[in-house]
């Protein structure tokens, strides 16, 4: 056991074997088209590298993120996302026999930061949720799926990111898959003529939709432009790569056609500026003031009834500038569901305020509390997606304290990067690192204002992926200080 939780290299003889079984994998596959001739020999292969690598196996994980796709093993009962949650499997194994055989080698930053405080809290309420769940058996398989989520984003990587490098590996490891998703579809995208109404067709099977490919694309977007401020002396080619992909994942952005997504790179930049000003811990209480203020106003005498849509001229738009306006005038198809969606949320949570109905289930009983002047064509819901906002998601799925957990931890999240970046004086590279990662899940913040996204495997990926870098950055900021002090 402990031969195998060390990190150990790949020899010749190995890397070689491996070549040998994936190429006669697809040989036998392009002879015979017989599928299980392609992925058995390649999945012995990343179990076999997992065995005598984990590290190297979780690197390999990351680059297959953005790749990964959906895939349905029971037709509307079970799904799974292929290849990225079966080596998620692996890894929460792995989490098991860390905390089995070594607990002690979990560090005691980690276990003492306050981000890993609020994230436990949320994880055992969620418990607690599950357990008083109306529906057990979809309230286990979100716990479950919770569970090697965070083994794999939460807790691995603090025995990965030790140095620069690690930081840099992890940037482009991530960016060249997520570069030829983007490739892909906008060229699909320009065979369909860039039309706004096509955008869902072009996105194909590749992410669950242009809300979650603009979502993933936002995210990612900070840290390609702390990448070219970083690169500030090298070479003028490789400045100027990075400038082209910066205006790739612009173009890629608009052409999503996602208001969301371009909000949420607006209010990074915003976060990133409050942070160097030391206001940061100023927004969120703002933001959340104004919401709770926007929500006293509309229920006061029923206000929110006048802003109930028009149905025979609520609908969807086929063109980017319509879409716009139709929004400001409130004649927007998805904007009116939403509101839909919300008003019972908050109706539903009346009635189970502390636990919720339980994870999985606001589909499965919001239709009672929905309020029929709202109504849209599109009402049937029959893709079953829940409620448009996370804290609403929370909140009517898993009570009052889940939704406050995920409110804590956000301003908790803000506060930390904003000390660790002043921390960081001096340190160029990690300053910069510890801004782009924060506007990473300030992008976030604002696309699961208007979806549930963190659930997801690309969007939730990086949400958490962002927190746990967040805390080894914070660390990293003591041990700097710490060295100054001496020096």
């Amino acid at each position: 056991m402990e031969l195998w939780l060390q990190h150990k290299e790949l020899s010749l003889r190995q890397l070689w074997l491996g070549a040998i079984v994936g190429i006669a994998g697809v040989a036998g596959y392009v002879a015979t088209e017989f599928l299980p001739l392609l992925v058995v020999p390649f999945a012995l292969l990343y179990v076999a590298l997992f065995f005598i690598n984990w590290k190297t196996a979780w690197w390999v994980f990351l680059f297959f993120i953005p790749l990964s796709q959906e895939l349905d093993l029971i037709e509307g009962v079970l799904t799974t996302t292929v290849p990225d949650e079966p080596m998620m499997w692996l890894f929460l194994l792995l989490t098991i026999v860390l905390l089995a055989s070594r607990p002690r080698s979990f560090p005691q930053w980690w276990l003492r930061s306050p981000l890993t405080l609020v994230v436990v809290l949320q994880y055992l309420w969620m418990l607690v949720a599950i357990f008083c769940a109306e529906r057990h058996l979809i309230a286990f398989k979100f716990g479950l799926a919770k569970t090697w989520f965070l083994a794999a984003y939460f807790v691995l990587p603090i025995f990965i990111f030790r140095k620069k490098s690690d930081f840099k590996n992890g940037f482009f490891i991530i960016l060249l898959p997520t570069l030829l998703t983007m490739l892909v579809i906008n060229y699909w995208h320009y065979q369909l003529g860039f039309a706004f109404s096509l955008i869902h067709k072009a996105v194909g099977r590749i992410y669950y939709n242009r809300v979650d490919y603009s979502s993933f694309m936002s995210m990612l977007f900070p840290l390609v432009v702390v990448a070219f401020v970083l690169s500030k002396g090298m070479r003028w080619w490789w400045r100027a790569l990075l400038v082209l992909t910066i205006l790739f994942f612009l173009m890629a952005i608009y052409f999503t056609f996602a208001r969301g997504a371009m909000l949420a790179i607006a209010f990074a930049a915003g976060i990133a500026f409050a942070i160097r000003k030391r206001l940061v811990n100023w927004v969120l209480p703002a933001f959340f003031g104004l919401i709770a203020l926007t929500v006293v106003y509309m229920v006061r005498h029923n206000k929110y009834i006048d802003f109930r849509p028009n149905f025979t001229h609520t609908y969807t738009h086929f063109t980017f500038a319509d879409h716009l306006v139709a929004t400001f005038r409130g004649e927007d198809m998805s904007s009116m569901e939403r509101l839909y969606r919300w008003i019972a949320a908050v109706r539903m949570s009346e009635d189970k305020p502390l636990v919720g109905v339980g994870p999985n289930a606001f589909y499965f009983n919001y239709k009672p509390y929905t309020v029929s002047s709202f109504r849209t064509y599109v009402s049937r819901n029959t893709e079953h997606s829940t409620t448009h906002n996370y804290f609403l998601f929370m909140l009517v799925e898993q009570g009052w304290p889940a939704m406050l957990l995920y409110a804590a931890l956000l301003m908790v999240f803000f506060a930390v990067a904003q000390r660790t970046y002043h921390r960081f004086k001096g340190e160029r590279f990690y300053q910069h690192v510890t801004l782009g990662v924060a506007m990473m899940l300030a992008a976030g913040f604002i696309d699961n204002f208007f979806s549930e996204l963190i659930e997801t495997h690309k969007v939730g990926a990086l949400f958490y992926f962002a927190i746990v870098l967040m805390i080894i950055l914070d660390q990293k900021s003591r041990e700097w200080a710490l060295r100054g002090e001496v020096a």
